[in-house]
């Protein structure tokens, strides 16, 4: 599936890949400026740090201690409730434990012995309810403060360029997809035009690549139609003229006195009737115009009936095939297929017998002979014999050959013993 919509599938996955990048980039920017902004944020600890210090070694009074935070907007949350509410649910978005040594530089030498002890302070950074808190705390005491002018990060900026390129993406992408549907039309015409369906039109409106290459098809298609029209035109009439010459030959052969003349000019409208069947099958067969209706037949009755079409004894064809066996073919060309090998087989056989049989789904016509001593390639062109003889035109082989690939089957040739084997292969067996 993934095959056959090869382009399509790279644009989504380049789709894929490109929504995922952009999104990551996105998503690090974001943690980087939320992270610049709780640093810049939280630099403010420090100074909290200090009038909390200095508090708490009592070197300013409670209501000098709310003066210095209102001047920073602080307000110290004394609500219990809400204070409880803050830490168990509030989000902690950095702390910082600071042994504050540097303070004995603020306590006057005057100071009692235990105000001059540094104290532990830790700070934390809380944010809730989209409020940012200072929780700050000592061994001895801690305060919690909300800080009035400070908000929460918020990306509104980052998002907003972030949707704004998606939308952009996906739009592209989309239309991309949207162009390329005429493609698959345009592949499934192809297909169509190629099973012999000369009814289908490739013309289309627009000036795009795509209706170009689908214009230029229709051109070409038509430019076909009329070559394959004449060819068929040329070919049947050229049969036609030559059956009527044919027919009034045999009628005035049989006029003739003489036994042996006659004999002579009847063998010779025989062979001319039989070149003019196989052209007309030949027609047939590669011109791609006709419908063959296959359906399932035994095979028996198959090689029986190419027998018969063939006239030779049935004691001449050895036969050893299941009964059972059927196979998917259009009758009447399979029978002559058949035909055309049992022909071969009888006349180039010493013996003038054969024999058939069924092996791994493979159908071998076998004869004792003489082994070919050209390629089989040689023998399937058309008129390429290895003994000419006055009762072949050189078109068996290249009509079994034909017949063959119409039923998805190949010949094969191979040489057993004293056996001449030609094969009909099935294309999706694999020899070994």
């Amino acid at each position: 599936m993934i095959k056959n919509n090869a382009v399509l599938a790279t644009v989504i996955f380049a789709m894929v890949v490109t929504v995922s990048s952009v999104s990551y980039t996105f998503y690090q920017l974001y943690q980087t400026n939320r992270a610049k902004h709780i640093d810049n944020i939280f630099t403010k600890h420090s100074l909290i740090s200090q009038i909390y210090h200095t508090y708490l070694i009592k070197q300013t009074s409670q209501p000098m201690f709310e003066a210095n935070l209102a001047l920073y907007d602080l307000e110290e949350i004394n609500d219990e409730k809400m204070h409880e509410m803050i830490i168990r649910h509030g989000r902690i978005l950095k702390t910082d434990g600071n042994a504050d040594e540097m303070m004995d530089a603020y306590v006057l030498s005057i100071s009692p012995f235990e105000t001059q002890v540094s104290q532990q302070v830790i700070t934390s950074m809380i944010e809730y309810n989209d409020n940012i808190y200072f929780w700050v705390e000592s061994s001895r005491h801690s305060v919690l403060l909300e800080d009035m002018k400070i908000e929460p990060y918020r990306a509104l900026n980052l998002l907003s360029a972030y949707g704004t390129l998606m939308s952009v993406l996906l739009i592209s992408f989309a239309l991309i997809i949207y162009r390329l549907r005429p493609l698959r039309r345009l592949r499934k015409q192809i297909a169509r035009f190629g099973e012999g369906d000369m009814g289908v039109r490739f013309k289309t409106s627009g000036g795009d690549e795509i209706a170009l290459i689908a214009n230029e098809l229709d051109s070409t298609q038509n430019k076909i139609r009329s070559l394959i029209e004449s060819r068929t035109l040329f070919l049947r009439n050229i049969m036609h003229e030559l059956k009527t010459p044919i027919a009034k030959g045999r009628i005035i052969t049989t006029m003739l006195n003489d036994e042996k003349q006659r004999g002579r000019f009847e063998g010779i409208f025989e062979r001319l009737e039989s070149l003019i069947g196989e052209f007309a099958l030949i027609e047939e067969i590669t011109s791609g115009n006709q419908y063959h209706e296959k359906k399932e037949y035994r095979l028996i009755d198959i090689i029986d009936g190419a027998i018969d079409l063939a006239m030779v004894e049935y004691e001449a064809v050895e036969r050893e095939i299941d009964a059972s066996i059927k196979i998917e073919a259009d009758y009447r060309l399979f029978v002559t297929a058949a035909k055309n090998l049992i022909d071969n087989a009888i006349k180039y056989s010493p013996q003038k017998s054969m024999k058939i049989w069924r092996e791994e789904g493979e159908i071998i016509f076998a004869n004792e002979g003489e082994p070919l001593k050209k390629p089989l390639s040689y023998y399937i062109e058309p008129f390429t014999k290895e003994h000419p003889t006055k009762d072949s035109f050189g078109l068996g082989l290249y009509i079994v050959d034909a017949i063959l690939k119409e039923h998805d089957y190949v010949l094969a040739y191979e040489r057993r013993d004293i056996l001449n084997c030609f094969i009909c292969v099935p294309v999706k067996t694999k020899r070994k």
